[in-house]
């Protein structure tokens, strides 16, 4: 979704191939041996098989955006993956994984003290680029992220996703090659 939102905020023509990740068609392993998506192919035949380096290509960032990326990305998305998906992570402890993300959470809704959204008065590629991964962990357990004490990020949360933005880019598809989005 990531991927999606940063290529559509940057006015990026592309076409759609849904994959049903239990049923891999060869395509993507030929576009990217990872086998793992979003895998981004330009008309160059430049192959960009990452959300953020997605992100990156198609909206450039500022350094202070980077950093946040970057802190997503990394200690919050693997403490994420653990505390959603616990079950394939022999002996993970699920609530230690979620006690594990709160500080990033905790520090996003500090920054959204002073704007409605991060680093501005309107949404921008941060906001893009964290809320599908937001969205994620509360989706996990929304009764208890939605019982913290974060009023700044929950508010954020709620304009995330019922933005016409995260809308658009969630339709569902059959897999396969896809009209241009």
């Amino acid at each position: 979704m990531r991927a999606r939102l940063a290529l559509r905020d940057a006015g990026v023509s592309f076409r759609l191939f849904e994959v049903d990740l239990k049923n891999r068609p060869k395509e993507l392993y030929e576009a990217s041996p990872k086998g793992t998506v979003p895998v981004l192919v330009l008309d160059d035949g430049t192959i960009i098989d990452e959300s953020l380096e997605i992100v990156r290509w198609a909206l450039g960032l500022t350094e202070a955006q980077e950093r946040w990326l970057v802190e997503c990305d990394g200690d919050f998305k693997f403490n994420l993956d653990r505390y959603k998906y616990s079950n394939r992570y022999p002996g993970a402890d699920a609530t230690s994984y979620r006690d594990a993300a709160k500080p990033f959470l905790e520090k996003l809704n500090k920054e959204l003290e002073s704007s409605e959204y991060f680093f501005s008065s309107k949404p921008s590629t941060l906001d893009w680029s964290l809320g599908p991964f937001i969205r994620q962990f509360r989706i996990a357990d929304p009764d208890w992220f939605d019982a913290q004490s974060w009023k700044h990020l929950h508010r954020w949360v709620e304009w995330f996703l019922n933005s016409s933005e995260l809308s658009s880019v969630m339709v569902k598809v059959p897999p396969g090659l896809q009209p241009r989005c």
